[in-house]
């Protein structure tokens, strides 16, 4: 059984929980939406990534861990273009070694002007 977590951002309007933790994994999706009022954050890909890996943030820590203890990373794109500005962006969030990660160019996403989602998995205290 796993417990959904509480991390105190704007509710979502779809069923899914943002983040779940069953022992000490976790699981979490992301995408560019302001954690305070949930508006899609839009604007280029870089602008979009810091907001996706904020939130990234603030979900592991409300399930009691850190971007170190992030170890699978599922990014999904809309445009391959895109890639260098997200790369620029994600070493700002997470160093060596980095998380396993899976980049995906797809057609679209779910929301208009969305150019990222991303999915992350983390083992809480798991050894360096």
């Amino acid at each position: 059984m796993f417990e959904a977590i509480d991390t105190g951002s704007d509710p979502c309007d779809v069923p899914v929980s943002e983040v779940v933790r069953a022992g000490n994994l976790v699981w979490s999706v992301h995408i560019s939406e302001d954690p305070v009022n949930g508006d899609l954050v839009t604007g280029d890909i870089e602008t979009q990534t810091r907001r996706t890996l904020g939130n990234l943030d603030i979900a592991i820590r409300a399930a009691g861990g850190t971007l170190a203890d992030v170890v699978q990373i599922q990014v999904f794109l809309t445009e391959r273009s895109d890639a260098p500005g997200m790369n620029k962006v994600y070493t700002e969030f997470f160093k060596e070694p980095y998380p396993v990660r899976a980049t995906v160019v797809v057609k679209e996403l779910l929301a208009e002007g969305l150019r990222i989602e991303i999915l992350a998995h983390a083992v809480l205290g798991k050894s360096a």
